[in-house]
C-alpha cells in the first residue's frame, strides 16, 4: 500500500537534514494519511486520504 492520498496524490517527499555539525543525510516526510470511509463513484470505499483533503471538503465521508 503506498503512502499516497487517494485525492490530491501527495505522496512522500525526500530531502536532507542537516545537524548542528552539518552533517547531511538523507531523510523523509510522509504526508498525514488517515483511513476513511468515503462515497467513490456512489459506494461507500474505505481510501486513504490526507488531512489537507479532509479539512477542505474535497472528501464526502460515509456515514
Amino acid at each position: 500500500m503506498a503512502n499516497v492520498c487517494a485525492i490530491c496524490g501527495k505522496g512522500i517527499s525526500t530531502g536532507i537534514q542537516v545537524s548542528h555539525s552539518h552533517i547531511r543525510t538523507k531523510r523523509t516526510w510522509k504526508p498525514n494519511l488517515q483511513k476513511v470511509h468515503a462515497i467513490v463513484d456512489g459506494t461507500p470505499t474505505r481510501i486513504r486520504v490526507c488531512t489537507r483533503c479532509l479539512r477542505s471538503g474535497k472528501v464526502q465521508r460515509a456515514v
